[in-house]
């Protein structure tokens, strides 16, 4: 794999062989960093039984928050569309944005400025030193693949692995098809 191939904007997909990972098995990523030293990224199919105004009783909203990864999970993060509304955002790509002024957030959620399909916030992120990431792919942990989503933000997230592995095709369909816990089957 070389640098470019998991840049920011991609989609991380867990390969299935990655059964016994509680922190990443079955999860679609959205990488919103990339450089030589490190890679962030947000788990999008992890919702909490959280809502925004769970975690700050001053924003009146009841928007999920999902389980961005394991690393800082006492930490909120969002990644959003609507730079117009939440200053000092940073591109991702594509029109998807991450962080922002924290109190630009916060008025356009208490005046209803901002859907549930223009943002995700996350507890925690998932991250990578130098070549971690490299050797994982190589490893056959993950795949990468475009988010080819016309809104990542309205996608159900309980189908958004399945069709990246349907996507993909050969013996990705067995396993789309396959019970979350194997044993199961």
């Amino acid at each position: 794999m070389t640098y470019s191939k998991h840049q920011k904007g991609k989609l991380l997909i867990a390969d299935p062989s990655i059964l016994n990972d509680s922190s990443f098995n079955r999860t679609i990523i959205l990488l919103t960093e990339h450089t030589q030293n490190n890679t962030v990224g947000f788990i999008l199919n992890r919702p909490l039984e959280y809502s925004i105004n769970d975690l700050l009783p001053d924003v009146i909203c009841d928007f999920s928050i999902y389980q961005g990864g394991p690393v800082e999970q006492d930490n909120l993060y969002f990644v959003h569309k609507v730079p117009d509304l939440i200053s000092e955002s940073i591109e991702i790509s594509n029109g998807i944005f991450w962080g922002g002024n924290f109190e630009s957030l916060k008025n356009a959620l208490n005046n209803e400025l901002i859907s549930e399909n223009d943002i995700r916030f996350f507890l925690g992120y998932s991250g990578w030193t130098k070549n971690q990431l490299e050797r994982e792919i190589n490893s056959k942990s993950w795949f990468v693949s475009e988010n080819d989503y016309e809104n990542i933000f309205a996608t159900n997230e309980e189908i958004l692995w399945r069709e990246k592995l349907l996507q993909k095709g050969g013996n990705y369909k067995l396993w789309a098809n396959a019970p979350g816990d194997i044993q199961l089957n």
